[in-house]
């Protein structure tokens, strides 16, 4: 066989082997290829005859077309070969490195976990706390819990009407901030916006026990400013998911930080009274503030808004992230398609069924102590932690909640819009049901049924709450964080409106109060259910795309 016969055979054998090749043997394969050519060329030459030498030098042209012809296709079927191997090699890594949780990205997840979880505790620590504040002498047995030995911490004269206005009056600062800050957070990036208010927030925290000296409008004040702080930081987390979060894994990634809400609560109200009791409540918000204010500087150092300017990451896993999320926006732009987005029914379906879910969930949060003295008569360390367990289930239910649905999605069993939907059907449904037969079952079934209901509703974080991120997930992440101020604004909302109602039934009558308060709270999630099942979408929406040119 010559050697033009075996070059021929190996160009035959590439030809019908391209798509089982790798990288290591297409290289050498080429090598080869480059050898048998030379020694074609010297074959040539050696037995070239003198007398030929005008001819040959006739056909040179035409040989060096074709060669750079072969040549070309050549390159093309290298740059296949090398295509196909490289996607194959993104696959494996991205496959290899969704296996395990010791990732930056699932840092990333923690440690927003962590900056949810305390500024919970800084939220909710107040309703602990306003306990052992007030003057409570002749009422419940709650202050013999809560009172503090030193007998230099102050106590406070404040009605029910004004326990009850400061309380609710850090809502009036997420309200007024959140919409802006979403937006805002959607175009500067979540790192520094999130860690300086966090920061500002925690510095507010340990005012408190001074304002609370200076007078109750001064108290009322900066936890009005706290909410500010509190909803530019929400906003400004949610900012962070579309760059980080690869869309097989935002399901998981997404709900372990938001699971720190939960956290949060279940810790403060089972330390709350115990720093109370033996410390003073002024201990609970300079506690609280000062591991924020700790945690602030780590969020900087550690903390970045693009995976490709982070110092830690693997290369790994960096591509890994950049390449699942090829193909999404990311300019800078601050104009935003607002008549196009309030005219969309799924996004309508989001915000709708977050009012809805809130409404129970408000009132499941704050009226349950109520409900288990009132119409239970559990003692208040009973009422504590019966408080406390259905957070820490709900914070259980959410974590396999978000596995299974990661587990749906990267097994392609079931569609993105179906595992949306399905979660929030067993997030919603269920629970109005099990409200709306708490009135006529017994305490001991009451009291699980209110712990299934608390556990099941997290199921939602799987199915509409994070449905923002699959119906406009923007690189720059203007879109989600607006969405998520619009959410909140809903949530917010019903939460102020739901107690109110809860407390006009309950003020009527204690025993039929609550079966209507569990009557319309079923009602309301039950309708927020249905409007999602018939127009929620998982599609990214024609606003959202980059194409996009309405504008408000």
């Amino acid at each position: 066989m010559s050697i033009m016969e075996l070059s021929s055979n190996i160009d035959e054998f590439l030809q019908a082997t391209t798509f089982c090749h790798n990288l290591p043997q297409a290289i050498m394969t080429d090598s080869i290829k480059d050898l048998v050519g030379e020694a074609t060329l010297w074959e040539k030459t050696s037995l070239m005859d003198p007398s030929n030498t005008a001819s040959i030098s006739e056909k040179d042209d035409t040989d060096l077309q074709k060669e750079e012809g072969n040549e070309q296709q050549h390159r093309k079927e290298k740059t296949s070969r090398e295509g196909i191997h490289s996607y194959y090699q993104r696959a494996k890594r991205g496959h290899d490195m969704k296996k395990g949780f010791w990732s930056v990205r699932y840092g990333l997840a923690v440690m927003i976990h962590g900056s949810n979880l305390i500024s919970t505790s800084q939220t909710f620590g107040l309703s602990i706390a306003i306990i052992a504040m007030v003057n409570n002498t002749g009422q419940s047995n709650q202050s013999n819990l809560y009172a503090s030995t030193d007998a230099q911490v102050p106590v406070y004269e404040w009605s029910p009407e004004d326990q009850g206005f400061l309380l609710s009056s850090i809502l009036y600062g997420i309200v007024i901030i959140i919409i802006p800050s979403g937006y805002v957070a959607g175009v500067l990036g979540g790192k520094k916006i999130s860690g300086i208010s966090l920061l500002i927030s925690s510095v507010l925290i340990l005012l408190i026990p001074l304002a609370a000296d200076q007078g109750l409008p001064y108290l009322i004040f900066t936890r009005i400013l706290q909410g500010l702080a509190q909803g530019m930081n929400l906003c400004a987390l949610q900012a962070l998911w579309p760059k980080w979060a690869p869309p097989l894994e935002r399901t998981q990634m997404s709900n372990i930080g938001f699971s720190g809400t939960t956290s949060g609560n279940f810790i403060i109200i089972l330390v709350g009274g115990f720093l109370c009791q033996s410390l003073g409540w002024p201990s609970i918000f300079y506690i609280c503030g000062g591991i924020g204010c700790v945690y602030s500087i780590i969020w900087f150092f550690l903390v970045y808004d693009d995976p490709t300017n982070h110092p830690f990451i693997s290369d790994s896993e960096k591509e890994y992230i950049v390449s699942s999320l090829a193909g999404q926006d990311s300019s800078p732009h601050w104009s935003m398609p607002i008549k196009a987005m309030m005219t969309s029914l799924p996004l309508w379906a989001i915000i709708f069924a977050s009012f809805c879910r809130f409404w129970l969930v408000s009132n499941l949060t704050t009226s349950l102590p109520m409900l288990l003295n009132n119409i239970f008569d559990y003692s208040i360390e009973m009422n504590g932690f019966l408080s406390a367990l259905p957070l820490l289930t709900s914070w259980i239910t959410m974590i396999i909640g978000s596995q299974i649905a990661g587990l749906l999605l990267s097994k392609k069993i079931l569609r993105l819009i179906t595992v949306r939907k399905l979660f929030t059907f067993l997030g919603m449904f269920i629970p109005s049901l099990l409200v709306l037969a708490m009135p006529y079952v017994d305490f001991l079934t009451a009291i699980i049924f209110l712990i299934l209901t608390s556990s099941i509703s997290v199921l939602c974080f799987s199915g509409f709450i994070i449905n923002s991120l699959d119906i406009a997930p923007r690189m720059q992440c203007r879109y989600t964080s607006f969405i998520t101020g619009l959410t909140t604004l809903a949530s917010s909302v019903s939460g102020v409106f739901s107690p109110t109602i809860t407390g006009y039934f309950i003020n009527q009558d204690p025993e039929s109060g609550w079966k209507n308060v569990f009557l319309v709270s079923s009602g309301v999630n039950f309708l927020g259910m249905v409007f999602f099942l018939i127009f929620g979408k998982a599609e990214i929406q024609d606003w959202a795309k980059e194409n996009t040119i309405t504008r408000f």
